[in-house]
C-alpha cells in the first residue's frame, strides 16, 4: 500500500478540472510533475469517470480498504473435541 500526503494530494486533486475520466487524471498528474506516489495511487483506482475531488478521493479510500483487507481464501476447519 502505498502512502501519500493526504493535504498534497488534497492539493493536487483540487488542480483538476472535472468532470473527467482515469486515464485523463494519470495523463494531467504526470504533465504536471505530481509526486511518484500519488501516480501510483491514481493508477489504481477505478476506471471511471470522476464528477469532483470528492469522488477521487472517496475512490482512494475504498482502494485502499481492499488493500488492506483482502479477501482470504476459504479453509478447511479442523475441530478438536
Amino acid at each position: 500500500m502505498t502512502r501519500v500526503n493526504a493535504v498534497q494530494l488534497q492539493k493536487n486533486l483540487n488542480e483538476v478540472d472535472y468532470p473527467l475520466h482515469k486515464k485523463d487524471l494519470i495523463l494531467y498528474a504526470e504533465e504536471k510533475g505530481f509526486d511518484e506516489k500519488v501516480l501510483r495511487v491514481f493508477k489504481r483506482l477505478p476506471n471511471q469517470r470522476y464528477e469532483t475531488p470528492t469522488d477521487v478521493s472517496q475512490a482512494i479510500e475504498m482502494s485502499d480498504r481492499v488493500i488492506c483487507f483482502p479477501f482470504r481464501k476459504a479453509t478447511k476447519t479442523r475441530w478438536r473435541f
